[in-house]
């Protein structure tokens, strides 16, 4: 099991570059965006090919965790590299690492915290699984499934429709609370609360 002092790697799942900001698929990015502002700091470029800051996270105390937050500048599908340097780097066992994703498979807004298993046709964790293997948590916030024919790659590469913003920061929130909980209370009990 892991050193206590280690910290975590928590990985936020997106696509670099303005034009996929409010994309479904970079749901992970606004997650770690909002750590971010509660570590107070700011993202500074690492040569593991991410965007990376250091801090703490949670109530001050035992609870406080060392982390090291992570926004891979790969494409989604490539997020495997930056991930498993990043890993090497900081010397970050695997079951300290969290990767924040869109999930299809779940109603908008619903998270679902966990530890291991598929990739479930999602590119970013298909590519940290090949490189880390399957045994890191992942939070997984819901999107839902795309309308009507639209191909699921067209819906995952849309914006959240106005419907789903009124609700997003909120839901937003909520997951960040979500992964501040699984690092100081552990899964089960982080499941207990936030797997809705």
């Amino acid at each position: 099991m892991s050193d206590s002092n280690a910290p975590w790697l928590i990985v936020g799942l997106g696509n670099p570059g303005p034009e996929y900001a409010a994309n479904r698929h970079n749901v992970g990015f606004m997650v770690a965006d909002l750590l971010a502002s509660r570590i107070g700091g700011k993202f500074k470029t690492h040569k593991a090919r991410a965007q990376v800051l250091e801090g703490r996270i949670g109530p001050p105390g035992p609870l406080n965790r060392r982390v090291v937050l992570a926004k891979p500048l790969s494409y989604m599908n490539l997020s495997g590299g930056p991930v498993t340097a990043l890993r090497d780097f900081y010397k970050v066992d695997t079951d300290r690492i969290v990767a924040i994703h869109d999930e299809l498979d779940i109603d908008f807004g619903t998270l679902r915290l966990k530890l291991g298993g598929g990739d479930n046709g999602h590119n970013g964790l298909k590519s940290m699984t090949k490189s880390l293997g399957p045994d890191y948590h992942r939070l997984r916030f819901g999107i839902g499934r795309p309308p009507g024919r639209m191909q699921v790659a067209d819906f995952v590469l849309k914006d959240f429709s106005g419907a789903e913003r009124k609700e997003l920061d909120y839901l937003v929130d909520r997951a960040a609370d979500a992964v501040e909980a699984l690092l100081a209370e552990g899964l089960e009990r982080a499941q207990g609360t936030y797997n809705s």
